[in-house]
């Protein structure tokens, strides 16, 4: 089994906490009502998750780019359009309240998954890159799906 390195193991995680925070203050109306006093009403709840959720997402985009430029030819032209589909789906997809919108950031890492792997298949990532998205977006996904179903 190959290791993740600690520094992008380190830095995934830390960037759980949004998506982490946002479910547990859905659950929790005491810690939620105390992060609307403290920190904003933006920064609780749903809201945190879908607009860092929409962020991820794009930024996500930016790190397949950046991959796609490691190759040529057609496969390069296909990873450059996979690519900007997660910020694509971002913008379209989180209008509309905050249950279709968490739903549809489910699907949206869910489906960069699916890109994560066929960047992977492609021998265009490091070897341990679906270990840690493996890890971070089953995190991501049992954390938006908390705001969204329960």
């Amino acid at each position: 089994m190959i290791r993740i390195p600690l520094a992008p193991l380190c830095l995934g995680l830390a960037g759980l906490t949004p998506f982490v925070w946002g479910a547990v203050t859905t659950q929790l109306p005491s810690l939620q009502a105390w992060g609307a006093s403290n920190l904003g009403p933006r920064f609780v709840g749903p809201y945190v998750q879908l607009f860092y959720g929409s962020v991820i997402l794009s930024f996500m985009s930016g790190v397949l780019w950046g991959f796609a430029t490691k190759t040529s030819g057609l496969r390069a032209a296909t990873g450059y359009v996979l690519s900007v589909l997660p910020a694509l789906w971002a913008f379209f997809m989180t209008g509309g309240g905050p249950t279709s919108a968490g739903i549809n950031l489910i699907y949206g890492f869910a489906g960069l998954l699916l890109l994560d792997y066929a960047f992977f298949t492609w021998g265009l990532t490091p070897s341990w890159w679906m270990r840690l998205r493996l890890l971070l977006s089953v995190i991501v996904i049992i954390s938006l799906a908390t705001g969204v179903y329960l």
